[in-house]
């Protein structure tokens, strides 16, 4: 097994991308802290990934409040002794403003959730992986991070973040033992949409241009392959770096 008695933090883990991960990295021999927001689909998760002989925790946390992302990985090294894989995998979509049409209040929650609570959550983890010589960091950016038409402004300007936070921390780390990677997913089928409300329709429109030209939706299952890989040492040689995976949507642009 890939992450044989590896520990594991997987945020946003109650469904989706997360689920899947969660669920992948304990079949591969970690244990895993499935942390959610959703308390009770993240337990849901647990006794799946116990009924198939992996560990699991279960851990209510909000990305964007700081003593919650600091409790979530404490609770890891409580549990587990350590800490060996961050993957932060939370996030919420905008309503598709554009710039225009996008207020204050929502940025900010887009990016206390989607940026800020990737830099707490990795900023908790480095003296853990500092100390050991060792650390993997997952961030679950987007396509709408490489480009303009995916998303509204909010969540396009906190995906580009996520990746610029990606590169720099695994270029300052690189000599640490530590990797930092991103994986920029295309469109998948995840519940994501339930953050969508009120949709704005210009911003709409002008996203289904390139929406129009997406070979088909993406499965989470493929997702996690792709962290799994990242996570484990046959990519020993990738760090700093962003992985696309949205079946050649992007190669269009």
């Amino acid at each position: 097994m890939k992450l044989q008695d590896q520990v594991a933090v997987v945020t946003g883990a109650a469904s989706g991308m997360g689920k899947a991960i969660a669920e992948l990295f304990a079949k591969e021999g970690a244990k895993v802290v499935v942390a959610d927001l959703n308390l009770d689909g993240a337990r849901r998760v647990v006794e799946e990934i116990e009924g198939q002989d992996g560990t699991a925790q279960a851990v209510h946390v909000n990305v964007a409040e700081a003593e919650a992302v600091e409790k979530m990985i404490d609770t890891a090294v409580n549990q587990y002794g350590t800490l060996d894989i961050l993957v932060n995998n939370a996030g919420i979509s905008d309503s598709m403003e554009p710039v225009g049409d996008i207020d204050d209040e929502k940025w900010d929650l887009i990016f206390d959730i989607n940026t800020k609570g990737v830099m707490r959550a990795t900023r908790k983890a480095l003296p853990i992986f500092l100390k050991k010589q060792r650390g993997i960091i997952i961030n679950t950016a987007s396509t709408g991070g490489l480009n303009g038409a995916h998303a509204g402004a909010a969540y396009t300007a906190s995906k580009h973040a996520v990746i610029g936070l990606t590169k720099n921390t695994g270029f300052m780390y690189a000599e640490k033992g530590i990797r930092c990677n991103a994986i920029a997913p295309g469109g998948v089928a995840t519940n994501i949409v339930s953050s969508m409300k009120d949709i704005n329709r210009f911003g709409a429109s002008r996203t289904q241009l390139g929406q129009a030209v997406m070979p088909r939706i993406g499965k989470p299952e493929e997702i996690a392959q792709v962290a799994l890989f990242l996570a484990s040492d046959d990519a020993s040689f990738i760090n700093g770096t962003v992985i696309t995976a949205d079946a050649g949507w992007t190669a269009a642009f």
